[in-house]
């Protein structure tokens, strides 16, 4: 009976919490930025590249500490089955976790 009540609880709370996260988020970048020709090109940023880099350093920490329930996907735009089943399945047991925290390290994950 208790055991039935835990597990009823975490699909209760897997279901909950997916559902948040279900929706897509678009996200608009404007570059106004104009370079002259006397100023040193390296210097300046584009502001794709500060966000870029905003979304690199968010996908990494929603994988470092909410990995397990795919937080790091739904941020990145992954498809919403897939998601699902990365959360049931705890990650590939680990696998797919690891996986995609390389893939991110490197910036070679989709949505980056």
């Amino acid at each position: 009976m208790k055991l039935k009540f835990i597990l009823s609880l975490l699909v209760m709370i897997m279901a909950v919490s997916s559902s948040y996260a279900s929706f897509p988020v678009q996200r608009t970048v404007s570059t106004d930025a104009t370079v002259s020709a006397d100023v040193d090109a390296e210097v300046l940023t584009s502001p794709a590249a500060a966000v870029a880099s905003k979304e690199f350093t968010t996908a990494l920490l929603l994988w470092l500490f909410l990995g397990g329930f795919a937080a790091h996907r739904w941020y990145l735009g992954s498809p919403i089955g897939w998601n699902i089943l990365f959360i049931l399945t705890f990650g590939g047991l680990g696998i797919w976790w690891i996986i995609d925290g390389i893939d991110i390290i490197t910036e070679k994950y989709p949505g980056l």
